[in-house]
């Protein structure tokens, strides 16, 4: 597609967006949102025919990239034979998409509970830990997001939980390792490992591990660094979550389907399988709203003669599951997930670190596949962040200088505190990658102003 611009009705989408849209994490009068025209492949463009590369996924989840004519298609094949039906049948669409990524989960987690996305399949699999367990607590980690509805915003570890955390969610937090930002004062990852490990195991033990459900992580934090965890930590938890009688949950709303360069970001950690695996965003890369829950069969038998209490009215859509059916035969037709492992590993890694060389600003580089983070600091030495945690306001204008040139070079950037996240379309070519890099590289100027 080739934007045509046309800027009278950038405006009027704009003012009635302005006069009715009440959108999310926002201050309402403090926004002004880009009237967006259309989008295909890697980019979207405005109503004044300005381009941008989009380096955001959306918020992580066009996988495939937008207006894959193949799941476009299926979406309308889907909606002319089948547009909705209630989530108490079986229906076709829904039955071959939970088949499809029951054989991409790990180990035996074979039975798939569809939501319309990924804060309520966090919802659903810490109810189904406590149903499980017949305990009450749950423990999560500092530096974490799995949702913003009511059990996934207190389970989550940055500020957005702070004005809905009442303190009586039954939620206990503990650190993750992050060697960057050790709170272990770690000197390498094994120290950080095993010092993260010895910290999970106290923090079970003076909690009571009677009153433990479930652990839920992200595999690989997205929204909160991108910090992948060091070799042997997700099996050491595993076993702790073993001997206690927890029920472990990985968190692959963000990570899963390709985003790191396997199917799951799991597999990258040879013998670790949850008890439940939460998904979402990835799956039809956010063409129609869908989520879901994979659970092991000690958790599915549970609820063999016992009905689980919890359901919505969309679990399943038809045209969700659809999408996603589609989406994932694309991914394995067209060799997504090997794409972005190569291009991570060939392209934008290298590429991040050759700007990390030449830019004071980055003070570590970091990710796998189409998942990396730039942190962003004013000394390397000391390793002071860029801007402070949870910045607004003229205390966040550095971060904010760096985001306006990015998108001044046609890029439209994922920032997120004092980070930067390089997270495109994970089919997203090779030629686009190095375009991406170079307009990163002008764009990390603005910060480099401000390092000490």
């Amino acid at each position: 597609m080739t934007p045509q611009p046309d800027p009278q009705l950038g405006a009027a989408v704009s003012a009635v967006d302005r006069a009715h849209v009440f959108h999310s994490w926002s201050a309402q009068e403090l926004i002004a949102p880009l009237a967006v025209a259309g989008a295909e492949g890697s980019y979207f463009w405005d109503y004044e025919g300005n381009r941008y590369l989009d380096f955001t996924s959306g918020l992580v989840f066009t996988n495939i990239g937008y207006q894959h004519p193949k799941v476009v298609a299926a979406i309308q094949e889907q909606a002319a034979t089948m547009t909705t039906f209630a989530p108490a049948f079986a229906v076709e669409a829904r039955s071959e998409a939970a088949r499809l990524i029951a054989e991409r989960t790990p180990g035996d987690l074979d039975k798939i509970f569809f939501t319309n996305g990924g804060a309520e399949a966090v919802e659903n699999a810490t109810r189904m830990a406590r149903l499980h367990t017949g305990r009450p607590k749950v423990l999560s980690a500092y530096r974490s997001y799995h949702g913003g509805t009511a059990a996934a915003i207190n389970l989550t570890g940055d500020p957005r939980r702070w004005p809905s955390d009442n303190g009586s969610a039954g939620v206990v937090r503990f650190w993750a390792p992050f060697l960057y930002r050790s709170p272990f004062h770690s000197g390498n990852e094994a120290e950080e490992r095993e010092r993260a490990l010895a910290h999970l195991e106290d923090t079970i033990v003076f909690e009571g591990p009677s009153t433990i459900a479930g652990i839920i992580l992200e595999t690989v934090p997205g929204t909160a660094g991108i910090m992948t965890p060091p070799p042997g930590y997700l099996a050491g938890v595993r076993e702790l979550c073993d001997r206690y009688g927890i029920v472990f949950i990985l968190d692959e709303v963000m990570a899963g389907f390709g985003r790191t360069g396997a199917w799951f970001a799991v597999d990258h950690f040879e013998g670790v399988v949850p008890d439940l695996l939460t998904f979402a965003k990835g799956v039809n890369s956010g063409y129609v709203p869908l989520g879901g829950v994979a659970i092991s069969g000690a958790v599915a038998e549970t609820f063999a003669k016992r009905p689980y209490p919890g359901g919505l009215t969309y679990s399943g859509h038809p045209l969700a599951c659809a999408a996603a059916v589609a989406t994932i035969n694309v991914m394995a037709d067209e060799g997504v997930v090997e794409h972005a492992a190569r291009i991570g590993a060939d392209v934008i890694g290298p590429g991040l670190r050759d700007l990390a060389e030449r830019h004071p600003s980055v003070g570590e580089v970091r990710g796998l596949g189409m998942f990396w983070a730039l942190e962003l600091v004013r000394d390397r030495e000391t390793r002071e962040p860029l801007v402070p945690y949870n910045a607004t306001g003229d205390a966040n204008a550095p971060m904010a200088a760096f985001a306006a040139a990015a998108k001044a070079n046609g890029l439209w950037p994922f920032v997120n505190m004092n980070r930067t996240h390089v997270v495109p379309p994970c089919n997203i070519s090779e030629p686009e990658a190095k375009a991406g890099l170079a307009a990163l590289d002008s764009a990390l100027d603005a910060a480099d102003a401000h390092v000490a």
